[in-house]
This record gives C-alpha cells, structure tokens and sequence, in this order.
C-alpha cells in the first residue's frame, strides 16, 4: 500500500498549484500597469491619440507574440522561455518612467504585449496539459477567477502610491519577476510543445459568420476599454481612486456574470444570448455617458456594463465552436484569439478620434457603437441560417470563457 501511494499520480490542482501563483503575481503586475499608464501618460500631457496608440502598441505586440512563442518553446522548452519573457517584462516596466515620450511607450507597450502573449500561452498549454475531462473545466474556472481578482487587485494597488513617482513601476517590475520564482522551482513536468496551428480566418468566417465578425468588433470595443477607460474614469472622477475603483467594479461585474451567462447560452440560441449582452452592454455604456458623477449610481452602472460586455467574448467563441469538428479545436481557439487581438489593435486608436473629437465621452459613444454593429451584423445572420438545436451543441465547458484562456486551449481528452 505504502508503494502504491508513493507512486500515485498528484491531483491535477497540486501540479498545477506553482503555476496559478505565478499567475497571481503575474497578472497582478499587468493589472497594475494597464490602470497606471494611461493615467501617468495625461499626467505628461499625452493626447488621446497618442494614449490610444499605446493601447494599440500593446494589442499588437500580444499578436505577434501569440504567432511566436510556439516556435521559441519548440527551441528552448517553457520554463527557460516563460523565464526569459519575464525578465523582459519586468525590465520594460521600468524604462517607462525613465523615458517618458509617447513613442517610446507605445514601443514599450507592444513589447509588453508580446511578452504577456507569450507568457499566457505558456501557463494556459500546461494547465491543459495537466487536465483531464474530469477536472478540465474547474482548472480553467480556477485559473479564470485568478485573472479577475488578481486584475482587481493590480488595478486598485494604483492607489497606493502617487501616479507620478517612479514607485508603482517599480512595483509593477516586482510583482512581473516574482512571478517567474513558483514556476521555476515547480517539479511538475514541462507540457509538449503546442501544435503550429493555421491562421484561416475564412475558414472561421464559414463555419460561423456571426460568431466570427462578433469576435472581431468585441476585440474592438474591448480593446478601447482596457487602454483607455481609465484615463474616461480619471478625466470624470478627477481622481484616480476613483477611477481604479470604476475599473475594479467593472471586472467584478464580468466575473461574477461569465458562467450565468454562458450556462443560457447553451439553452438558447447564443446569438439571442449575444445580442442581449451587446443591447445591455449599449444601454450601460450610455447611461455611464449621462451620469454626471461618480457617485453610487455610476458604479452601478459599471458593474452592469462589465456584466454584460465581458461575457460577449465567451458566448461569440462558444458560437463558433458549435459549428466546429473537434479535430479543429486547436486552430479555431488560436484564431478567435487572434482575430480578436487584431481588433484590440485596431479598437484604441479609432476610440481615440472620437476622444479628440468629443472629450472623454467619445470612447463611451465609440464602445456604444461598436455593440450595435454586433446586434446589426447578428440580426442579419439569423435571417439566413436556424439556430442549433440544444443537443447539436457544444457544451460552454469546453471552450474559452475569457480571450487569455484561449492561447493554448486544446481539445479535450
């Protein structure tokens, strides 16, 4: 008896439990960063422009890093690859105060992008490496409350210090390093290296136009939000506690609605699910816009917004993966990501025109637009084709529940 349980097999949880804590350090520092730049950057005079521009540094970056990092942990493994980018990382987060020039954040900012990228789909291929069906879906909803709570936390630690000193980057470098010292000093196994997939993005508008063109504007409006909400909630509050709390409030609203919401979406047709999210999603972003404060009722608001525009990603991705062969997993989660990626780089700059154009509120007015060309584009599919039946679906535990789950999601086993 003694034998066989030295040889027992550890539960998935324990062999993965280094790599969550790396995460948690890991995300926190990013959190820290995505609140603190855009601030810091109308601090020092940055235009809309030039914010958004940074935002779109950062998308793209995350881009290109999604395209090669399979290579690099082909050629040097993944713990010596996640080792690397995060030194990278790290080090990134403190050039920025010492060279503060809107250019050379946004260089920064697509460095950082890559390096996350890379660092994302490292954790995400071990998770799924080391889950089995039986426990697949509880390591990804662990793994996803990670990111949420941990993005709150990065999000309010903005308030600890002033935005101005060089102390929040340097925390920031902190929390990034630390996050390689679990992962290095696990004894769990290092994951094969992930599948080349293909990047067919008609072969995914085939096999659903609806979810396909819906995760591309998604990419848009999120990716305006993630760059630039907080420099809306900081020029509205004319704090940043505030602002961080607004911020903080809205991811809490996306946590806490993702499974609900993708539990209907599986006994409805999704693109209802969809467009009633988007619908909601429009109605928050207005009200937010009229609101003149950031009272009790802005925040309300927030919460509502992120309830609805966070989960449009999952209930568009699992629409998609209804149509799909489970041979085809790995490439289609890969291209939703990157499709939705090329839209977060797209997304910040357009926001930021209208940010010229119309003061803070023009990001709402954008975000607000881009969830009713979603409604349009959905409305219009659903003349030309029937919704699946409950039973010809996909079960929505089976496929991402967030863009960062999506790296390296492979088929089930």
């Amino acid at each position: 008896m003694a034998e066989s349980q030295s040889i027992r097999e550890p539960s998935p949880f324990v062999s993965v439990a280094a790599l969550l804590i790396s995460v948690a350090f890991l995300v926190t520092g990013n959190g820290l960063q995505m609140m603190l730049l855009p601030i810091r950057g109308g601090i020092e005079g940055f235009s809309a422009l030039q914010l958004g521009l940074m935002g779109s540094g950062y998308y793209l970056g995350f881009v290109l890093g999604c395209l090669r990092t399979p290579l690099l942990l082909r050629r040097v493994g993944h713990v010596r690859t996640f080792a690397a980018l995060v030194a990278i990382a790290s080090a990134v987060a403190l050039i920025y105060p010492m060279l503060v020039h809107p250019l050379a954040w946004a260089v920064l900012r697509l460095i950082t992008g890559f390096c996350l990228a890379g660092l994302y789909l490292i954790v995400e291929s071990w998770i799924n490496d080391r889950a089995t069906r039986e426990t697949r879906g509880a390591l990804i909803s662990t793994y996803v409350a990670i990111n949420y709570i941990v993005t709150t936390l990065g999000q309010m630690t903005v308030t600890l210090f002033e935005t101005s000193s060089f102390v929040l980057f340097s925390l920031a470098s902190v929390l990034v390093s630390v996050a390689a010292v679990p992962l290095a000093l696990s004894r769990s196994p290092e994951p094969k290296p992930p599948e080349l997939v293909r990047f067919r993005p008609l072969h995914l508008f085939q096999l659903s136009p609806a979810g396909t063109v819906s995760i591309f504007l998604i990419g848009l409006g999120t990716g305006a939000l993630w760059s630039l909400g907080p420099v809306f909630a900081a020029a509205r509050s004319g704090n940043v506690t505030s602002a961080a709390l607004f911020m903080s409030v809205l991811v809490l609203g996306g946590a806490l609605a993702q499974w609900p919401i993708g539990r209907l979406s599986d006994s409805l047709d999704r693109r209802y699910v969809l467009m009633g999210v988007t619908a909601a999603a429009a109605l928050a972003c207005l009200a937010i816009a009229m609101l003149p404060d950031l009272g009790g009722p802005w925040l309300v608001f927030a919460f509502a917004f992120g309830a609805t525009i966070l989960p449009a990603y999952a209930v568009a991705s699992a629409h998609v993966f209804d149509f799909a062969d489970r041979a085809e997993y790995v490439e289609v989660s890969a291209g939703l990501l990157l499709l939705y990626g090329l839209g977060s780089t797209i997304g910040p700059a357009l926001a930021s025109f209208g940010m010229q154009w119309f003061g803070p509120v023009g990001l709402l007015g954008f975000i607000a637009g881009v969830q009713v060309a979603i409604i349009a584009f959905v409305a219009l599919r659903m003349t030309r084709r029937k919704g699946l039946p409950e039973a010809d679906k996909q079960s929505f535990d089976l496929v991402a529940t967030a863009p960062v789950v999506t790296a390296g999601a492979g088929p089930p086993d």
